[in-house]
């Protein structure tokens, strides 16, 4: 199997010569490894010996779900928190573990405080023998969350469904803040709190409806079969090869058997193909086979035209576009931060073009942990590099915090692929190359290429431009749908980066920016983006909110630039111009800056 990439006919002689040369090493990641047996249990007896502490008692305990690479040797492992061996949903801790794997931190979710007999437990004997002896059966579970799907579905992927403990959660003002006006409340002056706990099924159905996928999270009550909660599970972007977008692009591709294949045999092993691919769903809703062509020069530059042929040159350009997005989204985290495709494990990963006719979407699947791309009718082929990376995103969110898709945890999930879409933009537009994230290069508006009036579906300095995104939290804010709530973080992040100004007529302005300077510093892309990735996969949960956000970011700025550092000082600011936490002054410059 050779590997081969495509470049502008001039380049190509030597573009076949720089295909075969190392990638840069990844200059802060530690190799993925694999706890051993002896070390798990050691891990788990530690977060047992803490359970006393918190005012647990031993009905408590941990499993360990996930485990990827952190910084400098250490790793970091996700353990759901257990009842009676049951996942508490939304209840987790995530550890970092150093080379010898004690634990360095814990970040945890406490959604559990409230079961059994500890002395955390403040709703008393209702909860403290609570049983998890379910009244109905998986499958009349299953049942129950398959009748609210409409007529005509059809599966995908064989139903799953988990017993566990459901935290049913309502938000409170915290003290001192009970005579506030609803419009005036901080995220801070709110907290959640568990209201009371149901034994429930979690029931995930991957179904279609025609050609259009259909993916659901349902909470079926395991007393009576009632919907206690749903939330949609279908992760999108809402609304040479010859690319859409860039032009002439080099691609990585194989040469086997005599043809070319679009597998890129420099990034990611293992997964479905044993390598990156492009593959043609040929207008249908399963990913169908890897491209493959007589030549290696693909595509035609140009917008598929409905009906033709996707195989043809003009059909190619979807998977051009697709197979440079993977490129880049990959090599940016590879190259900056030392994180290997989406799990950090290096496991690849595939993107299927031209998704059924005309499909004016682009999804993550956490089937196959892949992405679909349509070739759009309202939109142009979704295959731009902004929502490429953002689709590769959520699968890197999956991998780590898991952030669920509902409510504001749901608008973090979205913002996260929003932010990396436009990282890698400017990664890519710099050449993709570098160990460290460009300040120019992106547009800071989410999906401009794909619109066929050049209006964004996103903007990231100014949600409130598509008439539907807010700029800053309320407590609204987790009624709304996840592609809105993602409103005020993405505003958050572009403060972070760039700054705010003091023009309160501009599109750069924040009312809750009240310290000096009144037009905060941005701290730039690169440390601003090493920060949200360090958050969002040592310290988030799935259950993380704007408020917990703001903490962790904190703690994250501090790690890597020092407590009180102006980084950690711009998350403090950058946070409260969302009206999330109080603003703070900026330390004054040195003398003579």
């Amino acid at each position: 199997m050779t590997p081969h990439t495509t470049f502008p006919a001039a380049l190509l002689g030597a573009a076949l010569l720089l295909a075969h040369l190392p990638l840069a090493a990844a200059p802060t990641m530690s190799p993925p490894t694999t706890l051993s047996a002896k070390a798990e249990a050691s891990v788990l007896g530690q977060l047992a010996g803490r359970r006393q502490a918190k005012g647990l008692d031993p009905d408590h305990h941990y499993k360990l779900t996930a485990q990827h690479p952190g910084a400098n040797g250490t790793q970091v492992l996700r353990a759901a928190h257990t009842y009676k061996g049951l996942r508490v949903f939304g209840s987790e801790s995530v550890v970092v573990l150093d080379k010898s794997a004690k634990i360095l931190s814990e970040s945890a979710s406490e959604r559990r405080l409230h079961l059994g007999k500890g002395s955390s437990n403040r709703l008393g004997a209702l909860t403290a023998s609570f049983s998890v002896q379910p009244q109905i059966s998986t499958k009349a579970a299953i049942e129950a969350a398959l009748a609210t799907q409409v007529a005509g579905t059809v599966h995908l992927v064989p139903p799953r469904a988990e017993l566990l403990i459901y935290p049913v959660m309502r938000m409170q003002r915290v003290v001192g803040a009970g005579a506030k006006e609803e419009a005036e409340l901080n995220a801070l002056d709110v907290e959640d709190a568990v209201e009371r706990y149901e034994l429930a099924y979690l029931v995930s159905t991957r179904m279609r409806l025609n050609e259009q996928p259909v993916y659901f999270d349902t909470v079926i009550s395991a007393r009576d079969a009632a919907v206690l909660d749903q939330w949609n599970m279908l992760q999108t972007v809402l609304g040479t090869g010859k690319s859409q977008y860039n032009g002439e692009v080099p691609i990585s591709t194989t040469l086997a058997k005599g043809s070319y294949q679009m597998l890129d045999p420099e990034r990611g092993t293992g997964g479905t193909f044993g390598a990156m691919a492009i593959t043609n769903a040929n207008n249908g809703s399963s990913a169908g086979k890897v491209y493959t062509n007589a030549t290696n020069i693909w595509g035609d530059g140009k917008q598929f035209v409905e009906g033709s042929s996707t195989t043809g040159v003009n059909g190619q350009t979807a998977a051009v576009n697709a197979m440079w997005g993977l490129m880049n989204t990959y090599d940016a985290h590879k190259n900056v931060l030392g994180w290997l495709s989406l799990d950090g494990r290096d496991t690849s990963t595939y993107i299927a073009a031209h998704v059924n006719r005309g499909y004016d979407n682009a999804y993550y699947s956490d089937t196959c942990r892949c992405m679909f791309i349509g070739d759009g009718t309202y939109f142009t082929s979704l295959g731009s590099i902004d929502v490429i990376g953002h689709e590769m995103g959520h699968g890197i969110t999956a991998a780590t915090s898991s952030l669920v898709y509902s409510g504001e945890s749901g608008g973090l999930n979205e913002s996260s692929s929003d932010i990396t879409g436009e990282i890698v933009e400017a990664y890519a537009r710099a050449g993709g190359k570098g160990d460290s994230f460009p300040e120019d290069g992106n547009d800071w508006q989410l999906g401009t290429e794909i619109s066929r009036n050049a209006t964004p579906l996103r903007w990231m300095y100014r949600p409130s431009k598509d008439g539907s995104s807010p700029d800053a939290w309320s407590s609204s804010l987790r009624r709304l749908d996840v592609h809105y709530s993602s409103g005020p973080n993405n505003r958050m992040f572009y403060f972070l980066a760039k700054g705010s100004r003091a023009d309160s007529a501009g599109d750069y302005y924040s009312k809750y920016l009240v310290k000096q300077p009144q037009a905060m510093t941005g701290i730039g892309t690169d440390k601003a983006f090493r920060i949200w990735f360090h958050a969002n996969t040592t310290k988030f949960t799935s259950s993380t909110n704007y408020a917990d956000a703001r903490a962790k970011m904190i703690e994250a700025a501090s790690e890597l630039y020092g407590k009180d550092s102006k980084e950690a000082v711009a998350v403090q600011r950058a946070y409260a111009a969302i009206n999330v936490g109080a603003d703070v002054e900026e330390p004054a410059p040195p003398p003579g800056t």
